[in-house]
């Protein structure tokens, strides 16, 4: 029987400065506490060292004692590398050590993130892997080696723009060893130090730790990204152990560009097994794929680690953040932010304007005889927590459903090559991370296939949705049968910080499914009018937002004049803060809507709720008279200064 109160030690303070506040999770040297450190007033994450066995033998207390310091050090010594969590001071509270370190709101480490969204695009794959590879690069070149890194140890979080999973961040240096040094090694006899199925050959062996080994770690934590396993994955860990040792690691299925790099870096014998200087040009070149199209070169080309290719092309994949609920770091609902590879352009240019924080005078109109009523967003890894197909919220495009006319605008002659998503869908190319296209719907919006095209800019009127994630299929049925529901659950995180948004599914037809890359497009789409614009990540700061279609939970804001606001960091001065969004009765008209927008605010989405002193605050609204007309009729609720000015920083 389990009691319903805070985990216990809460309320305690170490070393009369850390107040602990929460548990927020356990691992096998003890607990992990959000503390509050009342000389800074700051929050931080304090690591507890705890001994479950009181019977446990002085050898061992010592020993883990000393890993708990060996951590704090070596991760002290990376403290600047951006990719490892800071640790800002190690002290000593009832004869034990605590680990004082960075706090990291919204992070999820990268294997509960599989396990709660599926597998990982190869290219957001490639992307961690080039972060936690610097990260390894930098300790070793001060000699130290990690000796486990796995998906546990990989931290993803927002990055200061509030973008979802940006930030990479390799934790855990309780048992890294310097092996040039008289330091001690934290290991029983006879007993590995390390996570079975993510040790090298060597290391299973009794070898010592090396940056190959640490490589080798890396490169099983890559495949359980991109296939949803461990490559070595088995019933128990001697099983796992001997499959490292004497096994090949599992066919990969989702795996695309990357698969030579994973071969390269799981190779059994380390004099084969590919450089860090190799792998990070290998990764970065999936990461930023060149533009022009691929050729195929000769055997005598190629790097050894990649002469025996299992597929012959590869799709061009543009990476996508997602980017995560790590047992110590809590989630965070901000978002939105810079993304690496999303559209040049800043402005969007929907409805000329939409309400002031507390007024709006929305000029718009809105009368295109095409009703696009889908509005596409890109998730792109970022992140996605559902399971549960939404009924009537997810829908897909099926190629082989109508036959129109191919080509891009159903005139064209695809001079007999298959369409990726067939002639209903219309379009030549796949689309790709972060394509906005127009919709054109035959009759009732998400009802049917829609014609789509893709837009040279996305700052359009005609912006009805964007490519928010992708599906890696293992076949053309497994688009068909799962497209649909990966696609929900990949763009579920991004989705529920908008409004007025659904999943669209793009999936590539029979004939297709090699030409779409063996993708599926996981499109956010407006329910009832056009996006008009970037959305989610995909946003950069500065972009102006001309209608409330793109504005999103959390969003941090500086008000242009009564129609216009900007988007800017929450870390900076900011007038506003985006804190969610009220439907309004459907017989509210835009004029009342218009006059009583921000008390309606001040009422059901009261600032106090969200950690604000009502005192210094005001509620304000912004509200788009297109987006009324069109249905959308729902307010965006805010949180402004009661003194005017600006909001600084964390205040917001």
């Amino acid at each position: 029987m389990q009691s319903g109160a805070p985990h216990s030690g809460v309320g305690r303070v170490i070393a009369d400065r850390y107040l602990l506040l929460n548990r927020l999770g356990s691992g096998g040297m003890g607990h992990v506490w959000l503390a509050h450190d009342r000389q800074l007033d700051c929050e931080v994450a304090l690591k507890e060292i705890v001994f479950r066995n009181p019977g446990e033998a002085e050898r061992e207390r010592t020993a883990r004692v000393a890993r708990a310091r060996a951590e704090a050090r070596h991760a002290a010594g990376l403290r600047h590398h951006p990719n490892v969590v800071t640790v800002h001071d190690v002290l000593e509270h009832d004869e034990l050590p605590w680990i004082v370190m960075e706090y990291v709101p919204g992070a999820l480490d990268l294997k509960a993130l599989v396990t709660q969204r599926g597998p990982l695009a190869p290219a957001e794959c490639a992307r961690i892997g080039l972060a936690v590879l610097d990260a390894l690069t930098a300790g070793h070149e001060r000699g130290i080696m990690h000796r486990d890194v796995k998906p546990a140890n990989i931290l993803l979080a927002p990055d200061r723009t509030g973008s979802p999973y940006a930030r990479v961040l390799l934790t855990d240096y309780g048992i890294s060893v310097q092996p040039d040094t008289q330091e001690t090694r934290y290991t029983r006899t006879h007993v590995l130090v390390g996570t079975a199925g993510y040790l090298a050959p060597e290391r299973a062996q009794g070898g010592p730790p090396t940056a190959s080994t640490d490589l080798f770690s890396l490169g099983c934590t890559l495949y359980y990204a991109v296939e949803g396993y461990g490559p070595f994955d088995r019933d128990s860990e001697i099983a796992a152990l001997t499959a490292v040792v004497l096994e090949e690691p599992r066919p990969v299925l989702r795996a695309g560009a990357l698969e030579p790099v994973l071969a390269a870096m799981l190779a059994k014998d380390p004099v084969h097994r590919i450089t860090a200087v190799e792998t990070e040009a290998a990764l970065s070149a999936i990461v930023t794929p060149q533009a022009h199209p691929r050729t195929e070169p000769d055997l005598g080309s190629q790097p050894q680690w990649a002469s025996e290719p299992t597929h012959t092309a590869e799709p061009e994949i543009i990476a996508s953040r997602v980017p995560h609920e790590t047992p110590w770091y809590a989630p965070s609902a901000r978002h939105g932010g810079q993304d690496a590879w999303s559209p040049a352009e800043h402005r969007t240019s929907g409805a000329e304007g939409f309400g002031p924080p507390p007024r709006t005078t929305g000029t718009r109109s809105g009368g295109r005889r095409r009703r696009h009523r889908s509005r596409a967003l890109l998730a792109g890894m970022a992140t996605t927590l559902g399971l549960a197909l939404v009924v009537g919220g997810t829908w897909y495009a099926m190629g082989n459903m109508k036959d129109l006319p191919g080509g891009l605008d159903g005139s064209g002659d695809t001079g007999g090559q298959a369409l990726p998503y067939g002639k209903a869908v219309g379009l030549a190319e796949p689309l790709r991370d972060g394509d906005c296209v127009d919709a054109t719907w035959k009759d009732t919006p998400f009802a049917d296939t829609p014609r789509l095209r893709v837009l040279p800019r996305c700052e359009s009127t005609g912006t009805d949705g964007q490519v928010m994630a992708f599906y890696e299929a293992s076949s053309a049925e497994d688009a068909r049968a799962s497209g649909v529901t990966r696609c929900e659950q990949l763009t579920q995180e991004a989705r529920e910080k908008l409004v007025d948004i659904r999943t669209y599914a793009v999936v590539p037809s029979t004939d297709g499914f090699d030409a779409a890359g063996h993708r599926v497009a996981c499109l956010l789409m407006g329910e009832r009018r056009p996006v008009y614009g970037p959305i989610g990540h995909h946003r950069k700061l500065g972009t102006v937002f001309n209608d409330t279609a793109t504005l999103q939970k959390q969003d941090c804001l500086d008000t242009i004049n009564e129609n216009k606001a900007k988007l800017v960091s929450c870390q900076e001065r900011h007038r506003q803060k985006v804190l969610g969004f009220l439907e309004m009765s459907p017989q509210t008209t835009y004029a009342k809507a218009y006059g009583t927008a921000s008390e309606a605010c001040a009422k059901e989405v009261r600032p106090q709720d969200y950690g604000y002193e009502p005192s210094r605050v005001l509620s304000g609204s912004w509200i788009s008279e297109d987006g009324w007309k069109k249905g959308a009729r729902y307010v965006v609720c805010t949180v402004i200064s009661a003194s005017g000015g600006t909001m600084e920083g964390e205040e917001a």
